[in-house]
């Protein structure tokens, strides 16, 4: 019997092509699916670059109040607080209402129990609630305050 040349062998490398070649063709319909799905799609980012504003903040003097009462006694907290607001305007509105703002800081503050602001979750519903508390008009006719974070700049338990 005679032995063709190379069958075995030559049926593999065709194989392999084969695999290659359709696997190269599936990557490539899927690459143009991919492609003609993202132009299409509206709400894909623009690149039109947005001008960033810098920060505005309101840096307010430090208090010193008496916290709630609680199992210790009478106890103390030092707190400064700075104000990111979301523009000037909102900025020279609360420095004009300062004795107002001060005032319910002061409210906000003496509520407290030493317990609760010590971990960074009282800490973090005690910014909550100023915030809240700030974001009341001052006025009647006058819009809220627009509030974009409260910050602690110094905070101190005795």
């Amino acid at each position: 019997m005679a032995e063709s040349s190379g069958g075995p062998k030559k049926l593999l490398w065709v194989m392999i092509i084969l695999v290659l070649l359709s696997s190269a063709g599936a990557a490539a319909a899927i690459y143009m699916v991919l492609d003609e799905r993202d132009d299409d799609n509206p709400e894909a980012p623009s690149e039109e670059v947005v001008e960033s504003k810098p920060p505005v903040f309101l840096t307010i003097e430090p208090f010193t109040v008496n916290l709630a009462d609680d199992r210790h006694g009478t106890r103390l907290l030092y707190a400064g607080i700075t104000l990111r607001v979301e523009d000037e305007a909102t900025r020279e509105l609360l420095e004009t209402h300062m004795p107002q703002v001060r005032s319910r800081l002061l409210t906000v503050l003496s509520g407290q129990e030493a317990g609760q602001l010590t971990s960074s979750e009282g800490k973090q519903q005690l910014a909550a609630a100023i915030n809240e508390r700030l974001s009341e008009p001052f006025d009647e006719n006058q819009p809220p305050p627009e509030l974009r974070e409260v910050l602690f700049t110094e905070f101190i338990v005795q």
